[in-house]
């Protein structure tokens, strides 16, 4: 009889499970620059029922003038008041086929490398989820004032360059200092490394040096908006913390399964992953409505009507930058002579 090794031979749910939501955020540039915070509240929220969140919060006393004390009277009697920030569960599923996990149960540790597999998985899937989400809060108006478009400028002053992009910085005001990381498409982190801005830092764990930007760390994606026809682009500029992160759980939803089907000429396996989790932009309150199914897709939360800033703008730690990575000129028509 033929000793097979097979995947419920490798993979232990128990041991699989938090190693690869571990090892997940490990390899999340956006974790690790920051910009994505995960911490047990996060977690025992997205543990708990129902697919909405709600996050109260009290508002700042604001910034009226105190009273001058006087020798008789009373004075003016404030009062503080409270908001809500709502968070929206998110919930996924993916599974692989045996066949093309295959080739790594030669190796040493086999478990571990299909878990780094599929942790690389998630970190890209987190990150697709987080642009749809920053695609839906930009799209909506109460976020206008955290938007530095300068593409209508022409020259220098509309392209991306290190004065620009402070200039955008300034919209977080006196918590500018705060922001840690950005993300951009290739093509304009090559610009930025044409003008030297782009500055790296050795990584020992995997061997490749980390990009940084004016002291933030580089976040690259192609599916950031970038024309390639006018060079119009954005970026996205985070604060510490922009992103709760929370990863749930539930014990009736299995996170890790493999499942084996015989009736299959030669037999087919396949690993199930299923996640549970908050990805909550801080201070921008999701909407319910809209949404089809019990949980949203990229496209769903893609929405503006689904989003609105409850925050003050310098508390909320985005920005959106858009601006030109090649000089324009304004299409004016031109003087006639004489």
């Amino acid at each position: 009889m033929l000793n097979i090794t097979r995947l419920q031979d490798v993979i232990q749910p128990d041991i699989f499970t938090p190693y690869t939501i571990q090892r997940t955020m490990e390899l999340s540039a956006l974790v690790q620059s920051g910009i994505i915070t995960n911490d047990a509240e996060f977690d025992n929220l997205a543990s708990g029922p129902n697919t909405l969140i709600n996050m109260p919060f009290w508002n700042d006393l604001g910034n009226d003038e105190s009273q001058v004390m006087r020798n008789e009277g009373e004075m003016n009697i404030g009062k503080i008041t409270a908001s809500s920030d709502v968070a929206r569960k998110h919930a996924r599923v993916n599974a692989w086929g045996a066949n093309g996990l295959s080739a790594l149960l030669a190796g040493s540790d086999p478990m571990n490398a299909i878990a780094d597999l599929v942790s690389a998985y998630w970190a890209r899937d987190m990150q697709r989820n987080l642009l749809a989400t920053l695609g839906g809060v930009f799209k909506s108006s109460s976020m206008s004032e955290k938007v530095y478009d300068i593409t209508g400028r022409d020259g220098d002053a509309g392209t991306i360059n290190m004065s620009t992009f402070l200039d955008a910085t300034q919209l977080m005001g006196d918590a500018k200092e705060a922001l840690t990381g950005v993300m951009m498409h290739s093509a304009v982190e090559t610009e930025l490394r044409k003008q030297d801005l782009i500055d790296y830092v050795p990584q020992s764990e995997q061997g490749r040096p980390i990009p940084y930007f004016n002291g933030k760390r580089v976040t690259v994606d192609d599916s950031m908006a970038y024309n390639t026809a006018n060079g119009q682009a954005e970026m996205y500029i985070f604060g510490q913390g922009a992103i709760g992160l929370g990863n749930g759980s539930h014990p009736r939803i299995v996170q890790t399964e493999v499942d084996r089907n015989p009736l299959a000429y030669s037999g087919e396996e396949a690993l199930i992953n299923r996640k549970i989790f908050i990805l909550h932009p801080r201070g921008v309150k999701w909407n319910e409505g809209g949404v089809m199914n019990e949980f949203p897709t990229n496209a769903e939360i893609n929405t503006g009507a689904r989003w609105e800033r409850v925050y003050e703008p310098k508390a909320v730690r985005v920005v959106k930058f858009v601006f030109n990575t090649v000089p324009q000129t304004s299409q004016t028509e031109p003087t006639p002579a004489g």
